[in-house]
């Protein structure tokens, strides 16, 4: 009896294997400018739909520890990220568990984003990442990198910034 509930277990984990959730890789290059009063910049990552709409949040890095212990001195330049500020920066009552986190210095960074994130509530069809970076002291920019959802196939798709984003690359796997 305990041979044919674990066969029946294992059946049921078989079955289910093909319906595996898809996910989304990001890697991001924030370039250093050797400059001397260099500020890490604001990152806002999210999802746009094909009108420009937003589809979801993905990721805020930003100062969180700025100014005093509680002050909440960072949350001070999000609006700076102003098309995400527009889109629904100023509807998050910062920081958001799962969404924000700290700013990262130069380098190359990756993220993965599960089907559990905000792709999760998407509708098949074309979309964009959009990444949008804000530097005090430096610029602003802001790149958006297409892909298609849910995805038949492993994709990756690049596309490089010219001032306070380097090489951004997005894969979606089924």
């Amino acid at each position: 009896m305990a041979m044919i509930r674990y066969a029946a277990a294992l059946s049921t984990v078989a079955l289910a294997w093909p319906a595996m959730a898809a996910d989304m890789a990001l890697t991001v290059e924030i370039p250093g400018k050797g400059v001397a009063d260099y500020y890490r910049p604001y990152v806002a990552i999210w999802i746009e739909k094909p009108d420009q709409s937003l589809a979801g949040n993905l990721a805020v890095w930003y100062d969180i520890k700025l100014g005093k212990v509680g002050s909440n001195e960072g949350n001070r330049w999000l609006k700076d990220m102003r098309a995400w500020w527009r889109k629904s920066g100023h509807e998050l009552n910062m920081p958001v568990d799962g969404l924000s986190g700290a700013t990262r210095g130069p380098g190359e960074y990756s993220v993965q984003f599960p089907d559990s994130s905000a792709l999760g509530t998407l509708a098949p069809g074309e979309y964009n990442v959009v990444l949008e970076a804000k530097r005090e002291m430096g610029g602003s920019e802001q790149v958006k990198v297409p892909f298609v959802w849910p995805p038949k196939a492993a994709t990756t798709t690049q596309v490089k910034g010219e001032r306070e984003l380097g090489a951004v690359s997005v894969t979606v796997k089924p």
